[in-house]
This record gives C-alpha cells, structure tokens and sequence, in this order.
C-alpha cells in the first residue's frame, strides 16, 4: 500500500472513533462495538452479493451491476422498503479483505460494475476493500449508492476510489425530513453532498450504453410530494448542472412504518408521477430510461 493511501485510510478508519462517518456524528466507539444510529458496529455487514438487472439501464447493461447490499443505514426512513435489511440489519460481518474478494468475483461474473447499496455508514471499510481489489486487479468502476445524507468529509476521503455517486436526493423540506427519517439537516446535507460528489466525478458519462463514470441522482416520487420534487430538481438543474443525469422514480409503496400513515400511506397517483418527469424534462435535465 502506498503512503498516501495509507494516511487516507488511516484518516477514514480514525472517523469511526469518535464516529462522524455521517452527519449524525454519534460520537460512538465503533470499533470497540459500540453501535451508532445505523445499527453498526466496526464491521460491514454483508446482506447479499451478486448481479442485479433491476438497477438503471446505464448500469445493468448486458451483464448487470455488480450489487453488494450493505446491513444497516444511517437514515432509517419509515417507509424503507429493505426495512428487513436496513432496520432488521439482516447479514453477514465481512472484513474488507472479503468484501474486496467479492468484488473481484462480481467482476469475473461479467458485471459491468461493483455497486455498494446504502454504503455510508461503513465507508472505510468499503474504501480499504476497495484499495485491497484495485491492487487485485479490479478495473470496473465503483457505484457508491447511497441515501444522500453524507458527510463531506467522508466523500473526500473516497476521491479517487468512488467512479460513479448514485444518491438519493430524497427530501427538500426539513420538516419532512425530521418526520419521515428524523433528519431535519437532510436537506442542506444532501446539497452540499451531491455537490462534492459531482466536484469529484462530474456529469454522468455512459459508452457504449454502460456508465463509466459520473453522478446518477435518484428521486423518489412520494404522495403529495410534488412541492418537494420541483425544489429538488431545481437545484439540481440549478445549481449543480442541467446535464445531470437523473432517475424519477415512480416504484413508491407503502411499506413498513408508512402503512396507514395520513399522507404518505397510499402510492403516488400516476399523474403525480407524470409530472414530476414532465417538469424534469422542462429543465433538460438527463432523464433515466
């Protein structure tokens, strides 16, 4: 290992105790045990490995994105539909040296990526896995596919390491962030991260109808949400780029603690979710197939 990537993991695994991995710098001993507010302790935990054709096109290609689910998160929306996952914390503690061993096995089975689902609270372990399978001889790009609330901090340390940043941009209000994922900071975090994410990679490039690099934004169109939708993706075309690249997603459904729930209990209405990418498209901004 080189020096300089010996200090940056010497600085990342130093965010773990006191834990400030993200923004809600719990303060805890990881890894000593201690869990923080994602559940987690030192280790990642591994909940499932392997291709996924689900994903955005520009990812899955001909031989799928090369998915490795992380246990836990650091957000806990009420109405997350891997609740099983991210609440239940349902997986397998992994040493980075494993984790890199999945990356490299993902990428001899023809993925066209190795994509790390709801990652954020476990970034230095998945930064030393991914410093262990690049010197292994990994060369498909990394996906960093995350909620959104993100430390800049953290992101920094990941420059270099992290080709493709797929956040969620998922709340413009901060009552609704406090509500549904008690993170009322969530919307100036998730700013000033995707901001940091597109200094670092760009705009999305795709060859040969394959992502090689960039920033993919997902948005989740919610019941009732078209307030929020519109103030998203005008900061997106705004004040980051017109040409950014985004998913607006209309797969919503009530699940977990969101069943029964006043406002967000019910699916988005097709014309919600129609004019949500209607007003994408207005801005020019790059809409997922």
């Amino acid at each position: 290992m080189k020096d300089d990537e010996r200090k940056r993991l010497e600085a990342a695994r130093a965010m773990l105790n006191p834990c400030r991995v993200c923004p809600r710098d719990c303060g805890v001993d990881r890894p000593a045990g201690e869990l923080g507010y994602c559940g987690i302790g030192g280790s990642a935990v591994v909940s499932s490995v392997g291709p996924h054709f689900g994903e955005e096109p520009v990812l899955v290609g001909r031989g799928g994105s090369g998915t490795i689910f992380l246990a836990g998160c650091n957000l806990l929306c009420m109405f997350c539909q891997n609740y099983d996952i991210s609440h239940g914390r349902r997986g397998t503690p992994a040493t980075p040296a494993e984790v890199a061993q999945m990356m490299l096995l993902l990428e001899r089975r023809g993925c066209h990526n190795v994509n790390f689902v709801t990652p954020t609270h476990v970034m230095p372990r998945l930064l030393e896995a991914v410093m262990i399978a690049r010197d292994a001889g990994l060369r498909v790009p990394v996906v960093w596919n995350c909620g959104g609330y993100e430390s800049v901090e953290a992101l920094r340390l990941l420059e270099g390491y992290v080709e493709i940043y797929m956040p969620d941009a998922k709340f413009a209000d901060t009552e609704t962030a406090r509500r549904l994922a008690n993170a009322p900071d969530y919307p100036e975090r998730m700013k000033a991260a995707l901001k940091e994410m597109h200094r670092q990679v760009g705009d999305l490039v795709v060859e040969h109808g394959v992502a090689k690099r960039g920033l993919l934004v997902r948005h989740l169109v919610m019941p009732a949400g078209a307030v929020e939708t519109r103030a998203i993706l005008d900061f997106l075309a705004r004040e980051l780029s017109a040409n950014t690249y985004v998913n607006v997603m209309g797969q919503y459904r009530p699940e977990f603690r969101a069943r029964g729930d006043p406002v967000i209990g019910r699916y988005p209405t097709q014309e919600e979710i129609v004019s949500a990418r209607d007003y994408a498209r207005r801005h020019g901004l790059r809409l997922s197939d």
